[in-house]
């Protein structure tokens, strides 16, 4: 099966991407916004239970910590992505690195870029358009985050929650 690790930021923060996402991203209707901070990976049951032991110890040693959303940006020319860009801080950096070593699969394909997708997979053109037109938008966010979720892909290619992870939480 296929899992995934994300944060969702807040539902003022979901309803900003969405307004864009319906309507640029295909992938809309698959997972709501978020930050990536595990990318697709293969997991049996066996994997996912050890990953689910890691995954608790993770969110018990972490405590919650703010980001900072204050412009749009994009991965041109790499992808034509646009995206909101969250400012990096090594709380969120320290969690990414922690999902890229020891039990889990290295499957880290880009350095990483804490983003929330709005528009992905746009022709040249309409990606010019779209790019420079939230460029110029005012975005001003600050989020506390204070959890991650495991979340595994429906054969409909939707995604959803298998557990949450509560930062400093005692999980016995």
């Amino acid at each position: 099966m296929k899992y995934g690790i994300v944060i969702f930021p807040t539902k003022e923060i979901q309803d900003e991407a969405n307004s864009y996402r319906k309507r640029y991203d295909p992938h809309y209707a698959l997972i709501p916004p978020h930050i990536t901070l595990k990318g697709a990976f293969e997991a049996d049951d066996q994997l996912i239970e050890s990953l689910i032991i890691e995954l608790k110890r993770i969110a018990n040693e972490t405590k919650p910590f703010t980001i900072n959303i204050n412009k749009v940006s994009t991965f041109a020319p790499v992808t034509n992505t646009v995206y909101l860009k969250v400012e990096p801080r090594q709380e969120l950096i320290d969690l990414y690195e922690k999902m890229h070593t020891g039990k889990f699969p290295d499957n880290q394909e880009y350095a990483f870029v804490p983003h929330i997708t709005i528009a992905q997979k746009l022709p040249h053109d309409e990606y010019s358009d779209v790019y420079s037109s939230l460029s110029m938008k005012k975005i001003r966010f600050e989020d506390t985050i204070d959890r991650f979720q495991l979340m595994y892909q429906l054969e409909n290619g939707s995604w959803t929650v298998y557990e949450t992870f509560v930062f400093g939480k005692e999980y016995l």
